[in-house]
């Protein structure tokens, strides 16, 4: 099993990014996801999540800002960031669960990527 985040980068406060995670080695679609992020000295907060119906939650630190989505024939997750804030600087990490519905807590995840760095300077 393998995740592969892509996307990350520096903008300026404001600007936008989309981030995407790659799966592959499991059946994608009978895993809900998620994307967490994590700074230096802080432990992994969840940012977003996708059932797997397809229904979504974000944090209400991103909330209106950020939004997760999915595309099964693609294996791929995806998180559209835009309005960027320099608290949003953080690697970032997408996460799957064999289960249908994902839950905040990170120890519930199966797989892990290996991060993807995103800088927001102001």
């Amino acid at each position: 099993v393998q995740l592969v985040e892509s996307g990350g980068g520096s903008v300026q406060a404001g600007g936008s990014l989309r981030l995407s995670c790659a799966a592959s080695g499991y059946t994608y679609s009978g895993y809900c996801m998620g994307w967490f992020r994590q700074t230096p000295g802080n432990e992994r907060e969840w940012v977003a999540i996708i059932n797997r119906d397809g229904t979504t939650r974000h944090a209400d630190s991103v909330l209106g800002r950020f939004t997760i989505s999915k595309d099964n024939p693609k294996n791929t997750l995806y998180l559209q960031m835009n309005s960027l804030k320099s608290e949003d600087t953080a690697i970032y990490y997408c996460a799957a669960r064999s289960a249908s519905i994902c839950g905040f807590g990170r120890t519930q995840y199966n797989y892990w990527g290996q991060g993807t760095q995103v800088t927001v300077s102001s």
